[in-house]
């Protein structure tokens, strides 16, 4: 599995900068009590504890202001042991999520957000990559599939996913087309793809007929399906997932239909693929934070 691979290079790092005197340090800001966030933290705690990463959760109430999470982000900003700040989103409606994200000062901005980190991404400078985009990149290199005079397709313009997948794609020398809800003929601009990534939030919306023979399909989508009628028509055949819908009530779906994998040449599985890959990013993003403040001492001892 590529994220334990990326884990076990993380460890190593580690060791060295712990030789070094330094531990990486990663604060984590979770708003209220949304059911997914919360899971989407537990793991991203647990990861830093199994890697011996320093870490702490903030968990201020659902009604708390924008000045309220201004104060928090000026005092983790200002601590040197925090190298990294996470702030999960979504937030309440009540907060101004652009200004909470701008307050992040950029060399601690883990989640690549930051409109300087975004620049340095687009002008292929030493930053700090958003987790989901970075782990696709390693998926295909690590896969050894090319990136380089290929032909890519991402679905979906995010500034999360989208847009710096595409970018990446594009410093990775692909020829890079971004499609979205206005683009028309959307099957067959994807069936072009050499590289599909799917990044849309619709349950099995890539079907066969977007994809050509061979290509690499990259699914990051996670859509949780709870009516029969579209469970039954992505999973029509499969007894064994059936009997885990009827007796959870639910399952995951990527954003692209399970019968794609018998066009595709490579696809990333949903759950177990990209996500585990994203949470690794993370990890990869603190300690590489920490060198990048931290100075060229510790950075000479880890692999840039």
């Amino acid at each position: 599995m590529r994220a334990s691979e990326i884990r076990a290079e993380i460890a190593a790092e580690l060791k060295a900068l712990a030789a070094a005197g330094m531990r990486p340090g990663l604060a984590v800001v979770l708003v209220g009590h949304n059911p997914a966030s919360e899971i989407y933290v537990r793991g991203k705690v647990k990861s830093c504890e199994e890697l011996g990463i320093y870490s702490e959760k903030h968990a201020p109430s659902e009604t708390v202001s924008t000045k309220e999470l201004l104060d928090l982000i000026a005092d983790l900003n200002r601590r040197d042991e925090i190298d990294g700040i996470l702030v999960q989103l979504p937030l309440p409606s009540q907060v101004d999520s652009k200004k909470v994200l701008m307050a992040v000062d950029p060399a601690k901005d883990v989640d690549g957000f930051h409109p300087v980190n975004v620049g340095f991404l687009s002008t292929q400078r030493p930053g700090l990559v958003p987790c989901t985009p970075a782990g696709i990149i390693e998926i295909l290199k690590r896969s050894g599939i090319p990136i380089a005079g290929q032909e890519a397709v991402v679905v979906g313009r995010s500034d999360i996913v989208g847009k710096p997948t595409a970018m990446l794609l594009l410093n990775g020398n692909a020829t890079v087309t971004v499609c979205h809800s206005k683009t028309r003929d959307l099957p067959a601009v994807c069936r072009r793809a050499d590289i599909l990534v799917a990044a849309i939030g619709r349950a099995g919306m890539i079907t066969t007929d977007f994809v050509k023979p061979g290509a690499t399909v990259i699914d990051v989508g996670m859509n949780r399906v709870t009516e029969q009628a579209e469970f039954d028509s992505l999973f029509p055949e499969d007894a064994r997932r059936q009997e885990l819908f009827r007796s959870k009530g639910s399952t995951l779906v990527g954003d692209v239909h399970p019968r794609v994998s018998e066009v595709a040449g490579a696809i990333t599985p949903v759950p177990g693929g990209v996500g585990p890959l994203t949470i690794a990013m993370l990890m990869v993003n603190t300690v590489r934070a920490a060198k990048l403040r931290r100075g060229s001492r510790t950075a000479e001892l880890a692999r840039a």
